[in-house]
């Protein structure tokens, strides 16, 4: 489909970090007409994770979460830029910000508002802790959502909690902000009229723990972590070989039979301790002992061979070069290679699903700072010199 199956389809993205940005990029990589809106001297996540020598200019957070968006610097602090916010706003299909409620509206921003300058709009919002409690001007990362959904306490040990290196949180409730934008599209389709869609990374992080929650409040067995061994059966550890580790993960009798013979223990299955994916969880240590001992003998590709014969679930792990250069990047396009000005050519992650009839895909670099002003304003109906004007009085910056 020429354009993507949102083409046509206008976001104002006023997010920073990842919830927001990424959301808007999702909605970008298939099709629609993303701009996203910072301030003139830049927002400050455009310097995260940096690239250049002397750890200034754009950082690698930008360049992942901004690609296919064009850039407009504009001034809100300015009461001369309220007027200019306000016809991007009529004119917008979405809005997309991950900010408190109070934050929307210091940037004039909330849903009545908008709502009042457009009835069609969609406003997507993001916050930390949700919008109607105490703490629904709170601002927080995705640590946040770790934190307190009971995922670090789990993911750690009896004793020592540890947060995921990866912002799981974050990334997953931008991807359930793009899926609720879809969802507000359809209804506008059946009604004419916009919605507001929110998100909190709490409520996800909640989500992902669900099931360990609907156990502790039925049977309240007052779980710890176990490092990366888990408790709902076994094997599924960590194993160190020969020359690395490597993840193996089992569930159900069959799965048990063949490993246990795999590493030379076909007595396990007929053990009473280990009859249940439930009784294995809780004897896993012991398990993983044996699978340890028969891993540490082995090269990681012998082992890993071994396991794949069997059909046993195992893979490697992986440091970040390895990721990059492994052939299944190539072979499933997970990378799309992208010129920066400035930098070597970056591997921007492509969409992580394909819809086959309407592909998304990374089609251009995140934009220069201001890089797009002038045509963006354009595009909103803005006349040549309305944006000179603009430029010139500094409330809109333009490079």
């Amino acid at each position: 489909m020429a354009g993507g199956i949102l083409a046509g389809i206008r976001v104002l993205d006023f997010g920073q970090y990842i919830a927001g940005p990424y959301c808007a990029a999702l909605l970008a990589d298939f099709g629609a007409d993303v701009v996203r809106v910072e301030r003139p001297e830049g927002n400050v996540d455009r310097s995260v994770v940096p690239l250049g020598t002397d750890e200034s200019g754009e950082g690698a957070l930008y360049h992942a979460l901004n690609r296919n968006k064009a850039s407009l610097a504009l001034d809100l602090k300015r009461r001369e830029a309220r007027p200019v916010l306000d016809r991007l706003l009529a004119r917008a299909d979405i809005v997309v910000a991950n900010l408190p409620p109070r934050g929307l509206k210091a940037l004039g921003l909330d849903w009545e508002r908008l709502h009042g300058l457009n009835t069609r709009a969609i406003l997507v919002s993001c916050t930390a802790y949700g919008s109607k409690g105490e703490r629904r001007d709170v601002v927080g990362f995705d640590g946040v959502g770790q934190a307190m959904s009971g995922a670090m306490h789990m993911t750690g040990t009896d004793g020592e909690p540890r947060k995921a290196f990866a912002n799981y949180v974050d990334f997953s409730t931008a991807a359930l902000s793009a899926f609720g934008v879809l969802l507000a599209l359809r209804r506008r389709e059946m009604t004419g009229e916009g919605t507001q869609v929110e998100a909190s990374l709490l409520h996800t992080a909640v989500a992902m723990t669900a099931t360990t929650l609907i156990e502790e409040h039925v049977r309240r067995p007052g779980r710890v972590g176990t490092g990366n061994r888990s408790q709902l059966g076994a094997p599924a550890d960590l194993f160190r070989t020969r020359d690395g580790w490597i993840l193996v993960q089992t569930v159900g009798e069959e799965m048990f039979g063949r490993i246990a013979r795999l590493v030379g223990r076909p007595e396990w299955p007929a053990d009473a301790r280990f009859a249940s994916d439930s009784a294995r969880g809780r004897h896993g240590a012991e398990i993983s002992a044996g699978v340890q001992a028969w891993c540490g003998e082995r090269s990681s590709a012998e082992c890993l061979a071994a396991f794949d014969a069997a059909a046993l679930p195992a893979a490697p792990v992986l440091r970040p070069r390895q990721i990059l250069e492994h052939p299944l990047a190539a072979s499933e396009g997970w990378f799309q290679w992208v010129e920066a000005a400035g930098l070597p050519p970056l591997p921007v992650v492509t969409p992580p699903l394909h819809v086959h009839a309407a592909p998304g895909e990374v089609r251009s670099a995140a934009p220069r700072l201001g890089a797009d002003s002038r045509a963006v304003l354009a595009r909103y109906g803005f006349g040549d010199s309305e944006v000179e004007a603009l430029v010139g009085s500094g409330v809109v910056q333009a490079s």
